[in-house]
């Protein structure tokens, strides 16, 4: 199967490597290669001496590693941008780009348990090497942790019940599948909001196994030091969680509370936002469905 077929188009692809703003020699990097739609993009705008760098965590984008005396794919999570780039002798690029979430791949390849579309074994692993996957979550969590997981991270008003309901279930057997997974909780799925309320679900188990609000924090907090000046991030988050850190960090620095400010009331922060929110037209929408939900964010070093 090719590239095309199998990993679909990158979301908002021009308004993304445009907000990276390419310095022909620059240093780029994609954190989220997946097809490599955006780091073809980059490359394409990169002179002889510009280079670019992408990760990917999962064993199935590497097939898709481009051709590229200027490119290095590395199989790693972004999580560990800073200790891999250092690895390559790099210490500061020019820009850094995110495509935040699920690749339309993986929720394609029924077997990796992402969609909930598919029968399949309740997975949901970015890397198929990690030992936590959904299996565990739903099955070997305890009441109050899988509550936590329902409300934190699927924003679930019945996660008190839920996490009741699959606990007591699984004391006679374990859930092993998507499909015995959604008739277990068949009575929180109204016919008219089953997508959404599955998606919510899926979303919640997804983010604990991926450990993927770790994930983000610990990886924003290294792209001040590695950017250069006026270097830019250009990131695309796909539910509120994730674009409420990116959004907060720009602004703050941080995650929680308010940077310290001066005698004046002024505050410094590494980085300021360029633009305002972008998101995709509906032409792109109905080519692209995984883009309705996309927001990018760009931020320069300041």
């Amino acid at each position: 199967m090719t590239m095309t077929m199998e990993y679909h188009n990158p979301v908002l692809l021009n308004e993304t490597v445009n907000g990276l703003n390419i310095n022909p020699d620059g240093v780029y990097v994609d954190v989220t290669f997946g097809g490599g739609g955006h780091s073809k993009e980059i490359l394409s705008r990169l002179g002889k001496k510009g280079k670019l760098y992408a990760f990917d965590q999962d064993s199935d984008a590497l097939d898709n590693a481009i051709d590229d005396d200027r490119f290095v794919l590395i199989h790693e999570n972004f999580r560990y941008i800073k200790r891999f780039l250092r690895f390559h002798g790099v210490k500061q690029v020019n820009g850094i780009l995110a495509d935040f979430g699920v690749s339309s791949h993986q929720f394609d390849v029924a077997e990796r348990g992402f969609s909930t579309r598919f029968e399949a074994d309740l997975d949901m692993r970015m890397n198929q090497e990690n030992s936590l996957s959904a299996f565990h979550v739903v099955n070997e969590y305890e009441e109050e942790r899988l509550k936590q997981v329902f409300l934190q991270y699927g924003e679930l008003r019945a996660a008190p019940v839920m996490a009741r309901v699959i606990v007591e279930y699984r004391r006679n057997e374990s859930i092993v599948t998507s499909e015995q997974l959604k008739s277990v909780l068949r009575k929180f799925l109204p016919p008219r909001h089953e997508n959404k309320v599955l998606a919510q679900i899926y979303q919640a188990i997804r983010i604990e196994v991926n450990q993927e609000i770790e994930v983000l924090k610990e990886f924003l907090m290294q792209t001040p030091e590695l950017l250069s000046e006026r270097g830019r991030l250009s990131f695309i988050s796909y539910h509120s969680l994730e674009d409420r850190l990116v959004k907060r960090f720009i602004r703050n620095g941080m995650f929680e509370g308010e940077p310290e400010r001066d005698m004046f009331g002024n505050f410094e922060v590494p980085l300021k936002k360029v633009n305002g929110l972008i998101v995709p037209t509906k032409e792109e929408i109905k080519i692209n469905n995984r883009a309705r939900s996309a927001k990018l964010r760009i931020a320069e070093k300041v």
